[in-house]
C-alpha cells in the first residue's frame, strides 16, 4: 500500500493500514532536507509531525503484528516517484490537500499501472464522479482483460469532509464515532454495561463482542483499552452471550434520532397561497374591517334607495373607488352614503399599499435565511458552514434532526444549502455575546463545533457549558494531543456531561483505508486491542456460505452474516460504503438481521462482520492477515 500526502490524513491513513489491516505501507511525504527520493527506514516522525504508532493495535492469535510504515520523501508525486513506489503496488492513495496535484498524479499512476487500485482525495463530487469513470475506462483500454466492475482495480474518489460527516453527526446524536456506513445507513458499535440481575441485555442488530473490561478512552474514542485481550470474545454465539454474566458487550446498532423532527417551512405554490405567510394578523383584521364596512354600506344603500341588491353593491363600489358621479340633487340619504363610502375608500388605500409591501417581503424572505423559531428545542447547534460543516448539515438533515447553524462569513459555501433546506441560520461570530443565545443553545440537545479554528471551537464549547452544563458537546480539533487534553479537562470539570473531541483526519482515515483495501471492505471497528472488519462478499464461489443457512454460515469468533443485499445482481451498487450518486434510483437496500433459516444462494450478496483471520480464511487467502490482492 502506498500513501502520498502532505498533512495529517496521510500519516493517519498509513497508521490505519498498518495497524488495523496489517499491510505493508509506504508513506510518501514532502522532503525535510534530504534528496527528493530518499528512502528511510521505518520512523516515527516526518516533516510535518509524528507518524502515529501502530503499537496500540495488534492482531489476534496467529496474525502477523503490524509493521511501521516505510518513509519515502519526495517533493512531488511525479512520474519518477510513482514509478519507483507504485509500479508494483496493490493500491495507491493520493491525499494531498491540493486537488490539482491529486488529479495529475492519478492520471500518471493509472498509465504506469493500469491494475492499480486508486483512492483519491477530492472535495468536488461531480468532478470526482467523472474522474472515476475516466480512470476506470483508461484501465480497461490499457488492459482489455480487466473487468470494469473489478473491485480490486477500481478508482474511488473520497472527500475527508464526506467521510468525517457521518461520524460527526453520530457523535452529536448518539455520542459515538465508531461508525460504519453501509448503503447510506449509519451503524455504530456501542458498548453496553453489564445488565442487572433479572434484566436482559439489548443485543441491537447483533452482539459483536463480549468485553473483558469496559472503559472510556481518554481521547473519547469509546474503545476499551483497559484489561487487555484476556476474556475478550469476538462474534460470540447466543449461548456464550447468555452465559456471560457481569460482562459488558459491544452491540451493533443503527444511528437514529428519536427527538422531534424539524418541520419543513411552508412553501409558496400556485395551487395554494398561505395567507398567514403573506399578510400579518393586523393587516388581515384591517382588511376584514374594511370589507365589513363596505358590505354594511351596500346594504344601507339597498334599503335606502330600494334598488336591486346587485345594483346597490355596484354603486357602493363606484363610490368606494371615487369613480362615480357626485350625488348632487339626490336624496340626503344617498349623499351621506356616498360621503361615508368615499371615506372608507380613503382608509382602503394605505391598507392595500401595506398588503402589497408585506406580500413582496414574504416572497423575498422565501429565498433568504430563516431565523430560529422561538419555541425550538432539542435541536443541534452547528457552528461553521465551511467544507466540513456543509457536509455535516446535509447528513443531519438526512437523519431528520432539527438544526440551527451559526456562521460568521456571510459568503460561506454552506449558506446556500441551509437556504435550500430551510434551516435556521444565525450570521455572526460565535465569540460575540448573544450569538449562541440567538441559536437557542440553552434549549439545544447538542453543540457541534466544526469551524476551522480550534480556539473558536473551544471558546464556543466553554461558553455553551456555562449556559447549559449538561449540554452534549462535540468539537472538531486538529491536533490529537490538544484534543486529548481538552477532553480530559472538560470531563473533569463536567463529569455529568458528554464531551467529545474529534479530528477530521482521524475520522476520515478509516474510510480511506477501507477503500484502499477494495470496495469489499466497508470499514473496521476496534474492540479493545482487536479489530472487526465489515465486508461485502458475493456468496458464489464460497463453500462456507453457498447452500448454507445464515446460522450454518456463522462461525463464532471468525465471521457472522449481519445483512443480506436484496437488490437484483444487475441493480446492485458496486460500493456500499459511499453515498449514492445524485440522481440514482435507490434499490431495495439491505435487510438486517436476516432469518436464521434463510439458505444463501449463489446470486446473493451479504455483509459480514469478521476478524482479519476469519475474512482471510473465507476468501481463501494465504496467511493469517488480509494481504494485498
Amino acid at each position: 500500500m502506498v500513501v502520498c500526502g502532505d498533512d495529517g490524513l496521510a500519516r493517519r491513513l498509513a497508521a490505519e493500514l498498518a495497524g488495523m489491516y496489517g499491510e505493508h505501507v509506504t508513506l510518501v511525504v514532502p522532503p525535510a532536507g534530504e534528496p527528493p527520493l530518499a528512502v528511510r527506514p521505518p520512523a516515527r516522525r516526518g516533516r510535518r509531525g509524528r507518524v502515529p504508532s501502530t503499537a496500540g493495535v495488534r492482531g489476534s492469535a496467529g496474525e502477523r503484528p503490524p509493521q511501521e510504515p516505510r518513509i519515502v520523501e519526495a517533493a512531488e508525486p511525479d512520474e519518477e516517484v510513482l514509478a519507483a513506489v507504485a509500479a508494483d503496488a496493490a493500491a495507491l492513495a493520493l491525499v494531498y490537500e491540493d486537488d490539482d496535484r491529486n488529479v495529475r498524479a492519478a492520471l500518471v499512476a493509472r498509465r504506469l499501472n493500469p491494475g492499480l487500485r486508486l483512492v483519491i482525495r477530492l472535495y468536488n463530487r461531480k468532478l470526482g464522479e467523472h474522474l472515476e469513470d475516466l480512470l476506470d475506462q483508461a484501465a480497461i483500454v490499457a488492459e482489455p482483460g480487466i473487468d470494469p466492475r473489478d473491485r480490486d482495480s477500481a478508482t474511488t474518489v473520497l472527500s475527508d469532509a464526506d467521510t468525517a460527516a457521518p461520524a460527526l453527526a453520530a457523535s452529536a446524536v448518539a455520542g459515538t464515532s465508531k461508525v460504519v456506513q453501509a448503503d447510506g445507513l449509519l451503524l455504530r458499535a456501542v458498548e453496553r454495561t453489564p445488565p442487572g440481575r433479572g434484566e436482559r441485555a439489548d443485543p441491537g442488530l447483533c452482539t459483536l463482542a463480549l468485553l473483558s473490561a469496559t472503559a472510556t478512552d481518554p481521547a473519547g474514542s469509546e474503545s476499551s483499552v483497559i484489561g487487555g485481550e484476556r476474556g475478550l470474545q469476538l462474534l460470540p454465539d447466543d449461548r456464550a452471550v447468555a452465559a456471560a454474566t457481569g460482562r459488558g458487550t459491544v452491540a451493533l446498532e443503527t444511528v437514529t434520532h428519536t427527538g422531534p423532527a424539524q418541520a419543513a417551512a411552508p412553501r409558496l405554490s400556485a395551487a395554494s397561497l398561505p395567507v398567514a405567510s403573506l399578510f400579518s394578523r393586523r393587516l388581515r383584521w384591517s382588511l376584514a374591517g374594511i370589507v365589513a364596512a363596505v358590505t354594511a354600506l351596500a346594504v344601507a344603500s339597498w334599503l335606502a334607495t330600494g334598488d336591486h341588491p346587485l345594483h346597490a353593491a355596484y354603486v357602493t363600489l363606484l363610490d368606494l373607488f371615487a369613480i362615480n358621479e357626485p350625488a348632487v340633487g339626490a336624496t340626503a340619504q344617498r349623499q351621506v352614503l356616498q360621503i361615508l363610502t368615499g371615506f372608507v375608500g380613503l382608509l382602503l388605500l394605505p391598507v392595500l399599499v401595506a398588503a402589497a409591501l408585506e406580500a413582496l417581503g414574504a416572497f423575498r424572505t422565501a429565498t433568504v435565511l430563516r431565523r430560529p423559531p422561538r419555541g425550538l428545542s432539542g435541536h443541534v447547534v452547528l457552528l461553521g458552514l465551511g467544507k466540513i460543516g456543509t457536509r455535516v448539515l446535509a447528513r443531519l438533515r438526512e437523519l431528520e434532526i432539527p438544526v440551527v447553524c451559526v456562521e460568521s462569513d456571510p459568503r460561506a459555501r454552506g449558506l446556500a444549502l441551509a437556504r435550500r433546506l430551510r434551516v435556521p441560520v444565525v450570521v455572526g461570530d460565535v465569540t460575540d455575546e448573544g450569538v449562541l443565545e440567538a441559536a437557542r443553545v440553552h434549549r439545544a440537545h447538542a453543540l457541534l463545533a466544526v469551524t476551522s479554528s480550534d480556539t473558536t471551537n473551544l471558546e464556543a464549547a466553554l461558553y455553551a457549558r456555562g449556559v447549559k452544563p449538561d449540554l452534549r458537546v462535540v468539537m472538531r480539533l486538529y491536533e490529537d494531543d490538544f484534543a486529548t487534553a481538552v477532553y480530559r479537562t472538560l470531563r473533569a470539570a463536567h463529569p455529568g456531561a458528554l464531551t467529545r473531541s474529534r479530528s477530521v483526519t482521524h475520522l476520515a482515515a478509516p474510510a480511506f483505508a477501507g477503500a484502499m483495501m477494495g470496495r469489499q471492505i466497508l470499514g473496521a471497528i476496534a474492540v479493545e486491542r482487536r479489530v472487526l472488519l465489515f465486508a461485502v462478499v458475493d456468496v458464489a464461489g464460497h463453500p462456507q456460505l453457498e447452500g448454507r443457512t445464515v446460522t450454518e454460515a456463522f462461525r463464532p469468533g471468525a465471521r457472522r452474516v449481519v445483512a443480506l443485499d436484496t437488490a437484483a445482481p444487475a441493480e446492485r451498487r458496486p460500493d456500499l460504503a459511499t453515498v449514492p450518486r445524485e440522481g440514482s434510483v435507490p434499490g431495495p437496500g439491505l435487510v438486517w438481521q436476516p432469518h436464521p433459516g434463510y439458505v444463501l444462494k449463489a446470486e446473493d450478496r451479504v455483509v459480514l462482520a469478521a476478524t482479519r483471520r476469519g475474512l482471510a480464511e473465507l476468501l481463501g487467502r494465504t496467511g493469517a492477515h488480509v494481504p494485498q490482492p
